[in-house]
């Protein structure tokens, strides 16, 4: 069996989340549970961080492991989704999962995770804690992949539990109100672990529900937006962003978007929090790890830069929350025409972003290569009721092209609406 076959049997016989959406959302932990005694329980063989949230989470994720990194750990790293290579999901010190130990995994455990219908995410999430075991990391950090309360990652016994913020995203999973998705997202909460809330926007009621929870289960909460850790932080010509902060001096981020002001705020909280708890990071882990994030654990797709004249930008933010940031980003980066080359998924809250685009750029409406992509000619109707005005191009890589022929060097694209338009395009040379 070769790799691709060894993933595309994973993606093939497993539902895959990206692709068809809630048909591949199994709810409850029985055969996660089922997975987890049949590989031994891996995960209680090394410390972990679970991070969860709606926006950011990927973000944070990959920066407090290339902090740990620094500080020589060893780290194993679990995120989803992928962008062109499922091994992205699992690092260890920034290294993607060997292509043959998906192999053997598969043709190995196949014939006993078969009978249990197991989703591609329960499948990829027992992958990866046994990989972790097998590589004897110190700590890994894990990411949520939907919700909290029955997400499969839940059975760890984590070191610190992280919840950037809430904002609505596959409401119907999580509730369709900031409260009750606060509600699943807290069920990452666990007895006597401490708990970092990112942001909470203000809201009284979602901010009462950590606190009942945390209160619930006798653990400590901070609020890192409470701690107005850092003083000022500013996007830099040349990328990235630069950081003054109350205790941690003035260092530079590699990730330049605008919510990585929240995003870094969530992890300088955190790695105090570890430090209570007896690791080892000292503030030169700190300035290093955020400064080399991508480097150190290959993250993409955040406010990245693909070209420089025109200034080109991909993003995945993808619902109201994460997309409220890039258009104010966009307003702020100067340039004389905006190209923005946009896709969605039809479980999205699409009108809400749509409404708040600007309304002076020239749009190329475009879908990503999985099953859930919401037709281009669609999302173009429902952005014309708004005043959006473009062209119709329904394969990624067609619409950025196009978008580079008619702008000049002046000009600013960017190219986002959906992680999955984001992982197609990552897939061109330019």
């Amino acid at each position: 069996m070769t790799y691709n076959e060894a993933t595309t049997y994973l993606f093939n016989s497993a539902p895959l989340f990206q692709n068809i959406g809630a048909g591949a959302y199994k709810e409850g932990l029985s055969n996660t549970n089922a997975l987890d005694s049949r590989y031994g329980h891996p995960h209680r063989c090394y410390r972990t961080i679970h991070v969860g949230g709606t926006n950011g989470k990927g973000s944070v994720s990959h920066t407090l492991a290339a902090i740990l990194q620094c500080a020589g750990y060893k780290v194993g790293l679990y995120t989803s989704p992928h962008l062109a290579d499922f091994r992205e999901r699992i690092r260890v010190n920034g290294q993607m999962i060997p292509e043959q130990r998906v192999i053997d995994f598969v043709t190995e455990e196949k014939a006993f995770f078969e009978p249990l219908h197991p989703s591609f995410f329960e499948l990829a999430t027992a992958l990866a804690f046994l990989y972790f075991k097998e590589e004897n990391v110190d700590v890994a950090v894990i990411e949520v992949g939907l919700g909290g309360r029955l997400d499969c990652t839940n059975i760890i016994s984590p070191d610190l539990s992280i919840i950037t913020n809430i904002s609505k995203d596959h409401v119907q999973f999580l509730g369709d109100t900031p409260t009750q998705i606060a509600k699943e997202k807290a069920g990452i909460i666990k007895p006597e672990t401490p708990v970092v809330i990112g942001e909470t926007n203000n809201n009284f009621e979602v901010r009462n529900v950590f606190i009942t929870k945390s209160k619930e289960v006798d653990t400590s909460i901070k609020f890192a937006d409470e701690e107005s850790e850092i003083l000022h932080s500013i996007t830099q010509p040349q990328g990235g962003r630069k950081y003054q902060t109350k205790n941690w001096g003035v260092f530079k981020g590699e990730l330049g978007g605008d919510c990585q002001e929240k995003n870094t705020a969530t992890i300088l909280c955190a790695v105090q929090t570890l430090i209570e708890q007896g690791y080892n990071i000292k503030e030169k882990h700190v300035h290093e790890g955020i400064a080399k994030v991508c480097s150190l654990t290959g993250l993409m797709g955040r406010w990245q830069r693909l070209e420089n004249e025109p200034l080109a930008i991909c993003d995945t933010g993808h619902n109201i929350g994460g997309m409220q940031y890039i258009v104010g980003q966009l307003a702020s980066t100067p340039h004389e025409r905006l190209h923005f080359v946009i896709g969605m998924v039809n479980d999205k809250d699409i009108d809400s972003v749509l409404g708040i685009l600007p309304k002076d750029a020239e749009y190329y409406f475009t879908q990503a290569s999985v099953q859930r992509a919401l037709a281009a000619e669609s999302l173009a109707i429902k952005a014309g009721k708004v005043g959006l005005k473009g062209v119709v191009i329904t394969d990624v890589k067609e619409a950025y092209r196009k978008a580079r022929q008619n702008a000049t060097k002046d000009d600013l694209i960017f190219v986002g609406g959906s992680t999955f338009v984001v992982a197609d395009l990552l897939k061109t040379d330019f």
